[in-house]
């Protein structure tokens, strides 16, 4: 069995909000009431990540991915559960954390690095590969606090990766900086799972999960909501956004052929996005084969909520099939009733060889519709029923 890097077991920190707080101490005395409720911004969370592991922690903002983080780190400790570590642990929770202001850059890579846990020879050693890594040359004497965000964040990373850390902590920074810098900390960030060190980084890219992590987990509402493999916890996650920006959708493919757009109508013509149970749909897709492709497939599917499938279906199935496919074309999915009770559902299109295993063009959970309900219709799906009544 691996050795277990962290482990945490029944997490939970809770945190009181404050809903009027006095604002001087005369207020204090003529309100002596103060209004407040307790928080949990995270509760029963039990994780166990193994030594060598790569662990990408994704969810919307308010989750509790910042604050787990932190509890692992040492910087909070846990209302309920308890979290056991094992090696050094360098944290880069946000920018510019553990630098002083006042400082110069010299002066905060020293400091830092002491905390972690370096001697002062050590850090002597170190610290021309800090500052070239760091490329701050020509900086590295001045106050932190004339450091553009970009700087920080090649300092503070520069620092967390020279310590020789066992454990590597980095929340939402990979995506400061220039695009040279974030190739430098993905390049150094691969190395340390060649060597087998243990990362935990939260972001809201998913596509940096699936690229670096070997397993994921997705936190809502404080709880730990998905964990598996990073396609697996990505997909959820992106349902998740996607209910409140459709961006998060899923883009991606070869782009032989091309979805120049894709769009919802009703029975009228018009772009919607609400219907009614046993209302007629259409999904028209316009596409652009950018070169010549054989046996081309152009299919839609749509998910509810929980992201399960509960349609979906192609031209392919259809009867309508290209021996060759050039230049551009329409098509459209006509569905002349809906079967589908209230809730939103979310439509992907794509379109992939004829065998599958090539995709051209998919945009995942690239539209959103709900189905408004006018009467009671408990179950899964629609039906139009008429009753009859006979007295005998």
């Amino acid at each position: 069995m691996a050795t277990q890097a962290i482990s945490a077991q029944a997490v939970g920190k809770r945190f009181r909000r404050y809903l009027e707080r006095p604002t001087s101490l005369k207020e204090r005395v003529i309100r002596w009431r103060v209004h407040a409720e307790d928080f949990w911004a995270l509760r029963d969370v039990s994780v166990d990540i193994p030594q060598g592991q790569t662990l990408g922690l994704v969810g919307p903002n308010g989750a509790g991915k910042t604050t787990l983080l932190k509890i692992i780190a040492g910087i909070l400790r846990p209302t309920e559960g308890e979290v056991t570590t094992r090696g050094r642990i360098a944290t880069l929770l946000a920018l510019g954390a553990g630098f002083h202001s006042e400082l110069t850059g010299r002066e905060n890579v020293y400091l830092n690095a002491s905390i972690l846990g370096l001697s002062r020879q050590q850090i002597d050693r170190l610290f021309d590969d800090i500052v070239g890594f760091a490329e701050l040359e020509e900086f590295i004497d001045t106050q932190v606090k004339f450091y553009s965000s970009g700087m920080y964040v090649r300092l503070g990373f520069a620092v967390a990766v020279h310590v020789d850390p066992a454990i590597l902590l980095v929340d939402e920074v990979l995506a400061v900086g220039d695009l040279g810098f974030q190739r430098k900390c993905l390049d150094k960030v691969e190395s340390f799972q060649e060597e087998g060190r243990t990362i935990v980084f939260v972001t809201h890219a998913p596509d940096l999960v699936l690229r670096v992590c070997d397993e994921a987990i997705m936190l809502e509402h404080g709880r730990v909501a998905a964990r598996g493999e990073p396609e697996d916890v990505v997909r959820d996650f992106r349902l998740v956004m996607a209910k409140e920006d459709l961006a998060y959708g899923w883009d991606r493919g070869t782009r032989e052929i091309e979805i120049v757009s894709a769009e919802v109508f009703g029975a009228d013509g018009s772009t919607r996005d609400w219907f009614a149970p046993g209302d007629e749909m259409v999904i028209q897709m316009d596409l652009k084969a950018n070169t010549a492709v054989d046996q081309p497939v152009v299919s839609f599917a749509i998910h509810d909520q929980q992201n399960q499938l509960v349609y979906g279906t192609n031209t392919d199935w259809r009867g309508h099939r290209w021996l060759r496919f050039e230049g551009k074309q329409r098509v459209q999915f006509v569905l002349r009733s809906l079967p589908f009770v209230r809730g939103r559902y979310y439509v992907t299109f794509g379109v992939h060889s004829r065998d599958s295993t090539r995709v051209y063009h998919l945009l995942e959970h690239g539209y959103s519709f709900a189905i408004v309900r006018g009467e009671e219709n408990p179950g899964l799906v629609f039906i139009p029923v008429e009753c009859r009544v006979e007295r005998l």
